[in-house]
């Protein structure tokens, strides 16, 4: 047994903290920098600021499509650390890497030489349009660039080396911040560029990233990343393994992704001023997903370390922990986000309608959050155990059978407010909590990929069995 016991929250918030933080902090930066971006932008008009928002909305596509990869490789990543199976660690990186990279290069083909087709797609205002096609045509050479550096800092963070992506993160946003107010103003003797000076500037600071993390890598004697050639030492059962595991996850994510896109279409109809408002509400959204990016890291860690490791009731009782912690420190931010929105939206341009739609998402998002990022720490937990269906086959169905005919019938057919279809948005969280909780408690979601959490996983699922008998007497 190894786990027994009294539960001891002491250790356990410090080993969130040790992850969590570093990881909180660098997704703070990378939203802080994009409000300085938004700020900037303002200048510029508020279509400008809708244009961006929208292709920032492009961007998320794309994270959808290698995110699966992303969940996929950082469950392999932890177990494997846990297991200390450095073969492991090495030959999952090399397949994440090739498969994100190809989702990389696909969306910087379609932002540089297809522009005006994704932005049709998103918007029917022509004036936005125009605009958002003069961003995506330089801002598309930053997306390989930025998957390159996620893929480094998903090995990082799995391998519970924090503080290299936060370092690069640093590196970053005060070169996009520094080279946004040199190029859109025209600083130091250079022309004023405006938006493909924002674009120009995003480029170049996600190239600092890579290179940072590249060099910290480097210094520090990281061995994972430069195992070049143990990367692609893939046999077919490897491979077979690899994507069973990552295919759920994949397909969760991209119909996710394609599923958000339908609903940013939808509210792409909307008045410029609405788009605005859900532009500048995206980068405060931003807040809160830095925050839980920082548990969603956490639990994939602490979770998946200790399956690999076959310490399955640890990795149990610090998954029921992880979901009440991670909503408590959530609704923490959405209040303080409640009680400064307003120097907040002024600071980012918004003014009458617009700062008034704003302010209304603000708090349908505030009241919806927390049990949104419940669920989502609750199947990154799943994951990281080697549970990729559950959660993804929830998430899709409420998606497609619910939320989106929700989503479509109001904001197409039936012309609704704003807000009414922003709160369609969220209307299947309640529901997918609850199931959510009760597979947690039933233990089921850990799944090993190890030798040595596979041997535990018997007498753990008897004992829990028992427990469960008991106290049902």
């Amino acid at each position: 047994m190894d786990y027994g016991g009294k539960f001891k929250w002491g250790p356990f918030l410090r080993r969130v903290a040790i992850i969590a933080i570093p990881v909180a902090l660098q997704n703070l930066l990378t939203t802080t920098g994009s409000m300085v971006d938004t700020m900037m932008i303002a200048s510029l008009g508020e279509n400008t600021v809708g244009a961006v928002g929208l292709c920032a909305q492009f961007s998320s596509l794309m994270f959808s499509g290698y995110w699966g990869f992303v969940g996929g490789g950082m469950l392999f990543f932890a177990q494997y650390w846990g297991a200390k199976d450095d073969d492991g660690i090495d030959r999952s990186y090399g397949i994440t890497l090739v498969a994100m990279m190809t989702v990389g290069l696909s969306f910087a083909c379609m932002a540089a030489f297809f522009p005006w087709t994704v932005m049709r797609l998103y918007t029917d205002k022509t004036a936005i349009q125009k605009i958002g096609v003069e961003y995506l045509r330089i801002v598309g050479f930053a997306y390989p660039l930025q998957v390159f550096s996620m893929a480094m800092s998903a090995l990082l963070r799995s391998t519970e080396k924090m503080r290299i992506p936060l370092y690069a993160a640093v590196a970053s946003v005060l070169t996009n911040i520094l080279l946004n107010w040199v190029l859109i103003y025209g600083r130091f003797g250079l022309p004023a560029l405006g938006i493909h000076g924002a674009a120009l500037a995003t480029v170049i600071a996600a190239g600092v990233n890579a290179l940072v993390v590249l060099l910290l890598a480097k210094a520090q004697k990281y061995p994972y990343i430069f195992h070049f050639r143990r990367h692609y030492r893939w046999t077919v059962g490897y491979l077979r393994e690899y994507l069973a595991k990552c295919f759920p996850i994949l397909c969760n994510e991209v119909l996710i992704g394609v599923g958000n896109m339908v609903i940013n279409v939808v509210l792409g109809r909307q008045s410029e001023q609405a788009i605005a408002a859900l532009a500048v509400f995206r980068t405060l959204e931003g807040l809160v997903i830095g925050f839980f990016a920082g548990f969603s890291n956490a639990a994939s860690v602490l979770v998946g370390k200790a399956v690999g490791a076959g310490r399955l009731e640890t990795a149990y009782e610090r998954a029921k922990r992880l979901v009440p912690l991670c909503g408590g420190c959530i609704l923490a931010v959405c209040l303080l986000i409640v009680a400064l929105h307003q120097p907040l939206l002024t600071a980012l341009g918004l003014s009458g309608a617009s700062f008034e739609i704003c302010s209304q998402i603000l708090m349908v998002y505030c009241a919806a959050a927390v049990i949104r990022m419940c669920n989502w720490v609750q199947n990154d937990t799943y994951r990281s155990a080697g549970d990729a269906v559950y959660g993804t086959v929830l998430e899709i169905v409420f998606m497609y059978l619910m939320l989106l005919p929700a989503v479509y019938l109001s904001g197409m057919r039936l012309g609704a407010p704003i807000l009414v279809v922003f709160i369609c948005c969220y209307c299947d969280e309640p529901i997918r909590f609850v199931l959510m909780q009760i597979h947690m408690y039933s233990g089921k979601w850990i799944k090993p990929v190890t030798n040595e959490g596979r041997a535990a996983l018997p007498a753990f699922l008897a004992r829990l069995k028992n427990k469960t008998q008991e106290a049902s007497q």
